[in-house]
């Protein structure tokens, strides 16, 4: 099998899976220690690049990021808790979703932070796109997941059509 056949096979989302887990240091925070909001947007990048690398095992770029909520403040000695996964490919660009969780241990407690959907492209070492593999949804939670990116794409592309005919001042 050659290597753009093996690249080019469909694959599951359980083989995008990824966690990654840090824990939150006074450098991550902000005067009322507190996580400041542009490093776990850092962290939710990294997770969903790694998730996007594993399924595409190419380089990958992030080309978009929804919104992003703050649910709860996450605190200093905090553990914060990303996992992600592919949830649905196109033809060089990929939706990946990514949930944040924060556990006190001295509480023991887990709560939801943050979810967040990225768009990567892959791209080789010039930069050139690259197709990517398709992706096989298998549970009822990724079959869910993969048709509500389809959406969330009509949306992102809506949005991007509408700014471009906003007129620049």
């Amino acid at each position: 099998m050659s290597n753009h056949d093996h690249a080019s096979r469909p694959r599951p989302v359980r083989d995008s899976k990824s966690e990654m887990t840090e824990i939150v240091l006074p450098n991550d925070a902000n005067p009322l220690n507190a996580l400041l909001g542009g490093r776990l947007m850092h962290w939710i990048d990294m997770a969903a690049a790694m998730a996007a690398h594993r399924h595409s095992r190419q380089y990958v770029v992030t080309a978009s990021i929804d919104h992003l909520d703050f649910l709860v403040p996450v605190r200093v000695g905090d553990i914060v808790i990303l996992r992600s996964s592919v949830n649905r490919v196109y033809h060089t660009s990929m939706e990946v979703g990514v949930k944040v969780w924060v556990e006190n241990y001295h509480t023991e407690s887990n709560q939801h932070v943050s979810s967040a959907y990225l768009t990567f492209v892959a791209v080789d070492a010039t930069g050139r796109r690259l197709q990517v593999a398709p992706v096989i949804p298998e549970t009822d939670e990724e079959k869910r997941r993969y048709e509500d990116a389809l959406r969330r794409r009509e949306l992102r592309r809506s949005e991007l059509a509408r700014r471009r005919q906003v007129p620049s001042r």
